[in-house]
């Protein structure tokens, strides 16, 4: 039996705060190949996940808030907000569902965010072509003001040029 409690979601706020990238994974799958991605993932704010799609293999993903609250920003093929969704804790929303192959990038709004993601596997690394060629990578300069760009983007507004 497994359990997503207090403890857990503790101990994954901790680890997030201290990692360089503000976030840390605890996965509930036995194994990368398994056909049912499901983790948590604590998110801090400062964290960026640059923006991508599942495209192999092609997979619909589920998030739901556990903890704080996060936007997800679903973005058409030249980087324009097409969809923008704030998951809380205290609702209204709590949880979203994306068709597969969408472009998207979550971002933590509050210290403390714990998000449970469900995919379809098998895990694979996201290859270039599926990252967002009009968004900074991850660790360069212009990710932080791409990052705080995205934080609070608006539908129809559009990623600055990098």
């Amino acid at each position: 039996m497994k359990h997503i409690d207090s403890a857990l979601l503790d101990s994954l706020i901790e680890k997030a705060k201290t990692s360089p990238r503000r976030r840390a994974h605890h996965n509930l799958h036995p194994e990368l190949n398994d056909p049912v991605q499901r983790l948590c993932i604590a998110m801090e704010p400062g964290t960026y996940v640059r923006p991508h799609r599942h495209a192999d293999p092609e997979t619909w993903e589920v998030l739901l808030i556990l903890r704080g609250s996060l936007a997800l920003n679903i973005f058409d093929e030249k980087g324009t907000v097409i969809e923008r969704t704030v998951l809380k804790e205290s609702g209204p929303v709590r949880a979203i569902e994306f068709p597969r192959n969408t472009w998207h990038a979550p971002v933590s709004l509050e210290p403390g965010t714990v998000v449970f993601e469900i995919k379809q596997g098998p895990y694979k690394p996201i290859e270039e072509k599926n990252l967002a060629s009009w968004a900074p990578i991850e660790g360069e300069p212009a990710a932080e003001k791409f990052l705080e760009w995205y934080r609070t983007s608006k539908v129809g507004d559009v990623a600055p040029k990098i």
